[in-house]
């Protein structure tokens, strides 16, 4: 039963990974001063964006060459982008250095015969001279070729094995040859690692290739093709395509159960000459042995099967050349140091402090009395100013309190993280959303609270009735109640005695209003633009949502906040019970006691939303709460079943570049739905429109399906901006 509670609402889903790659921000610059990082290897492996990436890097390396060094720019690697910064450094008067251990443009030059090529996005013309608009491998290799020789570009055949910075200059260690000390330093090697391996008996053997150069010299061959993406479809069509006869010669085994990653195009090809006979198409399927005359397959559940062979192709990829970043000492993806261990150690302790001051945890609550509590110095001044029926007798009132600094420090990171994020990303969705988090943090989560309430409690403006029944005892801080509803705020409804009002307003929020609109604007309509844990995961969090980590295994874990939801209605019904079955003065003081001050008050407001939610902001992303734990974000994530809701994907425009997923604060791996032309339906979706902003092809849209799943409406606020150039819109709200 509770499999298949998993499976209805998160383990249907793709589930897929990010790979690691070298980490640089948009204009290619690493960690090491002067170092940079373009082409395929920026997360992007698209023809344009690589070309476009070279020459951005060496002018952006122009104003910030370094004093020292035998030439102003090396450039490792002969590809498409290493060659556009080559002309660039040419036309800038630069002298450069260009190692290529091959040659130029090789790994188009290993591209299978007729291969044809994508030039997404179709609206942009790269920066510089190198341009492209060829649409066949041979058609782009001849003009590529021709504008190297017009630019007299040549390379040196050197392989590159790490570089490494010594005060302000920059080393290019090299085999067999003295090294390069340069000013700068572009990295244009691609993924150009070694190829994966399938790690089985016989893959040594001659018969087994991992690229496809010609075709027509296996036509009629037996031929297994190993592998699930774009170039294991391809070497399948392009073989069974030449095949004179009706037999299946070519086998095509992928290890899961469905094509998800190739281009949307191949996919339906492989599946049209599967179902004609040309192909046999054999999913959750791997290769066991290779032999002279036959291949050993394995399929899921059940037996081995040996067929004839005369040819295996392993078109599993490349693992990217890692190892040479770990030598230069640049920062990868996914990988921490020990540096970065220590870091997280420290600012978890940071974390654990800043929580604690508000006097939950035993040592902290007698630091509170001393000056590491900020109220505590400015209690002699607020004694000066008793009244506090003026303004700011009420502010230095509210300032003795350690939650007054906590929310303050709160709300102004989320106002200073926020206006960062405005101005790196620059789309009309951005913008609007993080301006109404930044409002809503500061007014009803913050001034209302903090300020407005005690202010005019202590000027009787407030009628008693209000007060009795909202705020007993002046306890202004249940109107955070207002937005944060139940069972994020819990303690409206786990009271000893019951607050009616807070019960009623607590169902009409979580059981009505939170559910219609979650119905029509999905999840992230609370999660993304009204909550307070949104609102710092928003902006705070921006930096980092590259660090949230993917997968099936994480992805369990996102049943940790069903376990906090089901123990939060098991808390409510016990104080239903103990409202109702006892009479007053004899009533069940343990609930509160032990549930609430013993359990939720330490294990879920501490220690998951305060010190590990906010400690792991930097090295998780800044979701690790809302995703994993959140009893609010669990019970949307049932109502999101039923939403209406979709990221709307055009398929036919997805080229399988991960970028969508590697951005996901989430863990959803979108490009899983995208690859397979199917709109994004994960209840996890928090609507950040990271995935929409980051698609170099404008295949995400927010948007409505109907009953049947179609789409019926996108959204009106803009959030794309290659379909806002592709509409002709503006770019983004500064233009």
């Amino acid at each position: 039963m509770i499999r298949s509670f998993y499976n209805w609402l998160h383990g249907r889903w793709p589930a897929g990974g990010v790979e690691r790659l070298p980490k640089s921000d948009e204009h290619g610059r690493t960690g090491i001063p002067g170092v940079y990082v373009v082409g395929d290897l920026s997360g992007i492996p698209l023809l344009k964006l690589s070309l476009d990436s070279g020459v951005r890097a060496v002018r952006d390396a122009k104003d910030r060459l370094n004093p020292d060094g035998s030439v102003d720019v090396c450039i490792i690697g002969g590809g498409v982008s290493g060659v556009a910064a080559a002309i660039e450094a040419s036309k800038l008067g630069l002298s450069y250095q260009l190692l290529e251990s091959n040659r130029l443009f090789s790994t188009i030059a290993n591209f299978p015969k007729g291969k044809p090529i994508y030039t997404y996005p179709t609206e942009l013309t790269p920066e510089g001279e190198l341009q492209v608009s060829a649409e066949v491998k041979e058609g782009l290799l001849d003009e590529l070729c021709e504008q190297a020789k017009d630019h007299a570009i040549e390379a040196t055949p050197q392989r590159a094995t790490h570089i490494k910075r010594s005060g302000k200059t920059i080393t290019v260690h090299v085999d067999d040859a003295d090294p390069i000390t340069a000013r700068a330093v572009i990295i244009a090697i691609g993924r150009s690692g070694n190829y994966r391996t399938m790690g089985i008996p016989g893959e040594e053997s001659d018969k087994v290739a991992n690229r496809l150069h010609d075709p027509a010299a296996f036509h009629d061959q037996r031929v297994l093709v190993v592998g699930g993406g774009d170039s294991a479809c391809e070497t399948a069509i392009a073989i069974a395509d030449g095949n004179t006869g009706d037999e299946a010669l070519v086998t095509l085994a992928y290890r899961s159960s469905e094509l998800t990653r190739p281009k949307p195009g191949n996919r339906d090809r492989v599946i049209e000459l599967a179902e004609a006979g040309k192909i046999d198409l054999r999913l959750s399927t791997e290769p066991r042995r290779i032999d002279a005359d036959s291949v050993t397959l394995s399929r899921k559940g059940g037996e081995d099967e040996t067929i004839p062979n005369e040819a295996v192709f392993a078109m599993i990829g490349r693992e990217p050349p890692l190892g040479f970043f770990r030598r230069s000492g640049l920062a990868i993806h996914g990988e921490r140091s020990i540096r970065t261990l220590i870091a997280l150690s420290l600012f978890l302790v940071a974390a654990t402090v800043i929580y604690g001051m508000k006097g939950w945890l035993w040592p902290f609550s007698q630091l509170n009395a001393t000056a590491l509590n900020p109220g505590a110095w400015i209690k002699p001044l607020a004694a000066r100013f008793a009244d506090q029926t003026t303004l700011i007798g009420t502010l230095l009132a509210s300032a003795t309190s350690p939650s007054f600094w906590v929310t303050l420090a709160y709300s102004s990171a989320v106002v200073g993280f926020g206006i960062d994020r405005l101005r790196r990303r620059k789309t009309p969705y951005v913008w609007v959303q993080t301006l109404t988090l930044m409002t809503i943090q500061c007014v009803p989560l913050f001034i209302l609270p903090e300020i407005m309430l005690p202010w005019a409690g202590a000027n009787g403006w407030i009628p008693q009735t209000i007060v009795d029944n909202l705020f007993p005892g002046e306890s202004w801080w249940r109107a955070y109640g207002f937005v944060l509803a139940w069972p994020l705020m819990a303690w409206n409804v786990f009271t000893q005695d019951p607050i009616v009002w807070w019960l009623v307003i607590s169902f009409v929020q979580t059981f009505i209003i939170i559910p219609l609109i979650v119905w029509r604007w999905g999840k992230g309509a609370y999660c993304g633009w009204i909550c307070s844990c949104g609102a710092l995961a928003e902006t705070m969090g921006d930096r980092h949502r590259e660090k949230m980590p993917h997968g099936p295994g994480w992805n369990a874990l996102n049943m940790v906040g069903q376990v906090v939801l089901w123990t939060a209605g098991l808390i409510l019904l016990l104080h239903a019970v103990m409202w109702l079955a006892t009479e007053p003065g004899e009533r069940w003081g343990w609930v509160s006691t032990v549930l609430m001050k013993g359990y939720w008050k330490y294990a879920i407001d501490w220690l998951l939303a305060g010190a590990l939610g906010v400690g792991l902001y930097f090295w998780l992303s800044g979701r690790v709460w809302c995703r994993f734990a959140c009893p609010l974000a669990a019970l949307m994530h049932i109502f999101a079943r039923f939403s209406r809701f979709r990221i709307a994907v055009e398929g036919k425009k997805c080229i399988s570049c991960n970028a969508c997923t590697s951005v996901c604060h989430q863990g959803i791996d979108v490009m899983g739905f995208a690859s397979r032309n199917a709109h994004m339906e994960d209840p996890e979706c928090v609507r950040c429109s990271a995935c929409v902003a980051t698609c170099p092809t404008g295949v995400l849209q927010f948007g409505r399906v109907d009953a049947q799943g179609d789409v019926i409406a996108l959204d009106k606020l803009a959030a794309s901006p290659v379909v806002m150039r592709e509409s002709g819109g503006s770019n983004s709200v500064a233009d």
